[in-house]
């Protein structure tokens, strides 16, 4: 199936167009809307900008929109209108996204699906947390952390590349402060700097590291393949 892949440039959207590959499936584009800050519900607040080298190096096309709004049914809009023009150019059949536990994503997702006679794929779905992290670390997926905003997580994890020893870290802190390790409910963000369907790693050559004392965000300002 031709598919359109709701894409952030993190670890679970990554992943999912990782799998449905090897379903078999044709990721026929990217789709990524950035909403206007962190607080949106629906959407992922990723570094727009660096996922063009992602897409880049997966040799994949993209259709980026940027969106002044967190509120949900602007963000809805914008989201059908960036699948109708993916229907129309790419001649998608469905979406694929990377949702673990959230059904208010998958029902919004599906919905718009439906509406656009659009079939929603969704590989990733109830997957284990600890068992899916290190699921991604032995698919030889390199993933840093973009953002946290959670209890329990600090500045160190901003910019961090997670290891084995970090998921079990990340385990013992979701199981004392009541987050989900794999970041679902918007604890933290990620950035894939090497996967297999990259054509090569992405290096990261500037950044910007905030932190207001809870939360935080590494900001990538410049990233290019490493060729």
């Amino acid at each position: 199936m031709k598919l359109a892949s709701l894409f952030s440039g993190g670890k679970d959207s990554t992943y999912a167009i990782y799998k449905a590959k090897s379903e078999g499936h044709k990721i026929a584009c990217l789709v990524s809307i950035s909403p206007r800050s962190e607080e949106s519900d629906l959407l992922h607040y990723p570094n727009i900008n660096a996922t063009a080298v992602q897409a880049k190096a997966m040799k994949i096309p993209q259709l980026v929109s940027r969106i002044e709004s967190n509120d949900t049914d602007i963000e809805l809009g914008e989201l059908r209108y960036v699948l109708q023009k993916a229907k129309r150019e790419f001649e998608i059949e469905g979406i694929v996204h990377g949702g673990i536990l959230s059904n208010y994503q998958k029902n919004h997702f599906e919905n718009i699906g439906k509406n656009l006679g659009l079939k929603v794929i969704s590989p990733l779905w109830g997957k284990d947390q600890q068992q899916y992290l290190h699921e991604l670390l032995e698919s030889k997926f390199r993933f840093i952390v973009t953002s946290v905003t959670t209890a329990g997580l600090d500045d160190s994890w901003l910019g961090r590349e997670i290891t084995l020893e970090d998921v079990k870290r990340l385990t013992n802190l979701g199981s004392k402060y009541g987050f989900n390790p794999t970041f679902e409910g918007g604890e933290a963000e990620t950035f894939v700097v090497n996967c297999p369907l990259f054509s090569s790693s992405i290096k990261i050559v500037k950044a910007n590291r905030i932190w207001d004392g809870y939360r935080g965000r590494f900001e990538i300002t410049e990233a290019i393949l490493d060729q």
